[in-house]
């Protein structure tokens, strides 16, 4: 069985281990993996990952460009790679940074809400919203108890005002925050990664999110390099999921929006 990894970040060479570690500081945790492209090609393939999509966060707006042309410049280096576009709700000129991700190429945007230190409903995103529609899918990191940023009910209140948009919520649409996320966000449009969730929860707790949303909903990630794909793919393929809602889970609705 194919396995697509939708929740990777990986960082210049130089920065790698800085920026990793200023990751794990951020959230309390530790590990001994570097953000390279290099160790995530390694680290992927013994766990049996195929490809993988890379999820850039730009602290800074003035960081965007340079950040993007990165994920392209890994994109067109390894063919195992798929690159989503950071942005940033305090960039001047953010729609032209939007139609540059989606003439590069890119597959999506990615928002981080509590690095980033804006709110996922800010009213300087809503022009980006509009634009994007249906076009690129947008992942958006959700949930966190020291921070209101990224609550659930600020992503409801962008889903519903904005119904086209293709929105996937990381960490089952709000790491530490999961019974929250399922009250706002269960009977929405929107699809969701299982990315830094079995650490967190038991095998019958994720099983339980995924059957309440719904296993065509749902994508693999493992969060690299905060954890070691190897141990991430170990506790998927325990999970007690039929044939059918694994494969959906690790490769197919993957590819619904990839190709």
């Amino acid at each position: 069985m194919e396995i697509i990894d939708f929740h990777t970040h990986i960082y210049p060479l130089k920065i790698a281990e800085k920026a990793t570690q200023s990751t794990c500081d951020f959230y309390g945790i530790s590990t001994d993996l570097t953000g390279t492209a290099e160790s995530l090609l390694d680290e992927g393939k013994k766990a049996g990952i195929s490809r993988f999509v890379l999820l850039p966060v730009a602290v800074k707006p003035e960081q965007l460009r340079h950040i993007n042309e990165f994920v392209i410049s890994q994109t067109e280096q390894h063919s195992e790679f798929y690159g989503f576009g950071a942005l940033h709700a305090a960039a001047d000129n953010i729609l032209e940074e939007v139609d540059f991700i989606e003439n590069s190429g890119l597959k999506g945007i990615k928002l981080h809400p509590d690095i980033q230190q804006f709110n996922i409903d800010d009213p300087r995103l809503f022009d980006v919203y509009d634009f994007l529609g249906d076009r690129l899918p947008i992942l958006i990191h959700c949930g966190d108890p020291r921070h209101d940023y990224s609550h659930p009910r600020r992503l409801r209140h962008i889903l519903d005002e904005f119904p086209r948009l293709r929105v996937i919520a990381a960490h089952l649409g709000g790491w530490s925050l999961f019974d929250t996320a399922k009250e706002y966000l269960k009977d929405t449009q929107c699809l969701f990664d299982i990315s830094s969730c079995l650490p967190f929860l038991s095998s019958r707790q994720i099983v339980g999110y995924i059957r309440a949303y719904g296993a065509e909903r749902i994508l693999f990630g493992t969060d690299f390099p905060l954890w070691h794909p190897e141990d991430v793919v170990n506790g998927f393929m325990k999970l007690d999921l039929t044939d059918g809602e694994r494969e959906k889970i690790a490769f197919k609705n993957a590819l619904g929006i990839l190709t």
